[in-house]
């Protein structure tokens, strides 16, 4: 199962929900549910496009590489490296989103839980008030900076508590693949048959 915010440590199939796309400047968020630990391989599709495949060697609920199910990305790719990807969900102007965490991001909000508390508790939660900025050219040249100063704990109102009551787990938004799904999609990856991937797929995942 996927774990809590207080639980979770910090250390692809895509969503029946759609994404979160984070914008240039001013965004706000407010988390809620759990969070899915996880890390994944990109492995190159049809036409150049990278396709997130998660890596199995890592256990969801203990945070750790534990090698227990076999990973055919890794036998097939033994030189690809697996990246940091965790998810969870926000509520975004009244509708509720998969939040593709960005790990800078996340390692500040979980500075400011110190003082703040659990952002994602209904009651006494705060949104996620911070700032998007590209530093360079390339896709990967994004700084995130938290405000913690705006970021001051309310209760939900009565339409954003009306969708927290049904949110669904992480696990249920993003299963876990079988070892057998996995090799299956990268045996079609592998001969060019694999189905369109979202073109917004990488924008999501990219990891800042």
């Amino acid at each position: 199962m996927a774990i809590s915010f207080n639980q979770q440590k910090g250390s692809a199939q895509k969503s029946s929900i759609s994404a979160y796309q984070y914008v240039d400047g001013d965004n706000k968020i407010r988390l809620c549910g759990d969070i899915l630990a996880r890390y994944v391989y990109w492995v190159e599709g049809e036409n150049k496009k990278n396709i997130p495949l998660e890596c199995l060697s890592f256990d969801r609920n203990e945070e750790r590489f534990n090698n227990k199910e076999q990973d055919w990305v890794k036998k097939y790719y033994p030189d690809l490296k697996c990246n940091w990807s965790y998810a969870t969900q926000g509520i975004i102007n009244g509708e509720v989103k998969v939040v593709n965490l960005k790990k800078k991001l996340w390692e500040q909000i979980n500075i400011a839980a110190e003082d703040l508390g659990d952002p994602t508790d209904p009651e006494t939660g705060w949104d996620i008030i911070f700032k998007r900025a590209k530093t360079g050219p390339l896709p990967y040249n994004v700084a995130y900076q938290l405000q913690p100063l705006k970021c001051k704990p309310r209760a939900l109102n009565e339409t954003e508590s009306a969708l927290f009551k049904e949110i669904k787990s992480m696990e249920d938004v993003m299963p876990r693949p079988t070892p057998d799904a996995q090799k299956e999609l990268l045996d079609r990856i592998r001969q060019k048959d694999v189905a369109e991937i979202d073109e917004t797929i990488e924008d999501e995942f990219n990891v800042a």
